[in-house]
């Protein structure tokens, strides 16, 4: 199933759906992120070999806040500059022509890293799907590594 458009207004929602109020306008937001993590002894060296400024890099120890747990690796993370309404293959495509004449160094770099994407879908729509189109799964092939994605419906 597809969602028919990024944004509707519908005037009710069917029953036990979530939303507060039944004029409540449905969105839905996308995002898609590659992740190298493990022990990086060089996160600019990464930058470097992929031309692109990394969106978040933390090291092992790091936290979030001051009342998070550190974190248990070291991360160099790129997302996508799409803008979150566009459809999550936007986002898959964008990412994907960022990186792929990186595909050799991305491969070297899974042993002895975890390199990963780390796609979302999020929405105040319980009753909704996703549909990706097969050529914007070429990343996930080349790259052999799963096609997994974070779904939060608020």
């Amino acid at each position: 199933m597809s969602e028919t458009s990024n944004e509707e207004s519908f005037s009710k929602l069917p029953e036990g759906s979530k939303g507060e109020r039944q004029d409540e306008k449905i969105y839905f937001e996308y995002s898609a992120s590659l992740r190298i993590f493990g022990i990086i002894a060089d996160l600019d060296g990464i930058t470097h070999r992929l031309g692109v400024m990394p969106t978040h890099t933390h090291r092992q120890g790091d936290r979030r806040g001051p009342t998070s747990t550190p974190y248990k690796h070291d991360m160099w993370s790129y997302t996508a500059p799409v803008k979150n309404t566009e459809s999550l293959h936007v986002h898959i495509d964008a990412l994907w022509n960022t990186l792929r004449e990186h595909r050799q160094f991305l491969l070297q770099l899974k042993h002895p890293l975890t390199v990963d994407a780390f796609l979302t879908y999020s929405s105040n729509c319980d009753h909704a799907g996703v549909e990706i189109p097969y050529q914007s799964l070429e990343m996930f092939r080349e790259l052999q590594i799963p096609f997994g994605l974070s779904i939060i419906v608020v």
